[in-house]
């Protein structure tokens, strides 16, 4: 075939997609691709079955001393959140401690210990009073942050993705149905660094509840089933080095602990 035709084709085949209104093309079933890509799998307890991660979601100070160490105003600020790439997971199994690498470009490396809730379903515009039937499960997680980065990005007003968004920055357990567990509205939430107690507090202490930051998040974007947020993190956040031990619990979940190297 000519190039000439070859241009034609591909023109006429794109503008059929624009035309439709496509924003994206999904590949039909036994599409070839140049490459592959790997899913992002998170594993179920009490299932051979995986869950597969879509989206990361995080919001931003949800607990009141937090949002004050942060130098915010709890009682005015609606919630905000971003997002880490789902490849941010670095799944830890109960019971292990798993080797964390300290990422390049900070000499700031921070801490925050959350719930994390995974999705089954979604929607657009979902009620608070029926946010909680899309859960699937929890897990425990921490958002490991590039403090110094962060703030250089915020100071400057600029987005501080590379604060947040990085390789490994999202490490978890594995995912607890609810119908194992219940949904998680209280309980202690803590983590240690090398045996000393940092941070502590309840999740019943949170600012905006995991159903309010489902409902909240819908309207902003269509959630849907393999999306996870990261409900937020109580107050002492704080660095760490090479050599340091992370412990962190959440009580109904395994305990998560991590080495940084």
């Amino acid at each position: 075939m000519h190039r000439r035709s070859l241009l034609q084709t591909g023109a006429a085949t794109l503008g059929g997609a624009v035309a439709a209104g496509c924003a994206s093309v999904v590949a039909s079933p036994g599409a070839q691709t140049p490459f592959e890509l790997p899913l992002v799998t998170i594993p179920i307890v009490g299932s051979s079955q995986v869950f597969p991660v879509r989206r990361i979601y995080c919001i931003g100070r949800n607990y009141a001393a937090h949002a004050r160490e942060m130098g915010s105003d709890p009682t005015r600020e609606p919630p905000f959140f971003f997002q880490k790439p789902s490849d941010a997971v670095q799944y830890v199994a109960p019971g292990s401690t798993a080797d964390h690498p300290y990422p390049s470009l900070t000499k700031n490396y921070h801490y925050e210990i959350e719930l994390v809730a995974a999705l089954k379903s979604g929607g657009k515009d979902i009620a608070p009073e029926q946010a909680l039937a899309h859960v699937f499960g929890y897990t425990i997680g921490l958002d490991m942050t590039r403090r110094d980065l962060q703030r250089a990005m915020g100071d400057e007003k600029k987005p501080w993705e590379i604060g947040k968004s990085f390789d490994r920055s999202a490490p978890l357990g594995p995912i607890h149905p609810v119908a194992l567990t219940g949904h998680f509205t209280q309980g202690a939430i803590s983590l240690q660094v090398n045996g000393v107690t940092k941070q502590s507090a309840d999740l019943r202490f949170m600012i905006w509840s995991v159903a309010e930051q489902i409902s909240k998040l819908s309207q902003a974007f269509e959630l849907k089933a393999g999306d996870i947020i990261y409900s937020g993190t109580p107050e002492n956040v704080g660095p760490v080095v090479r050599g340091d031990r992370m412990l962190g619990h959440i009580d109904g979940l395994p305990d998560l602990s991590v080495r940084v190297v």
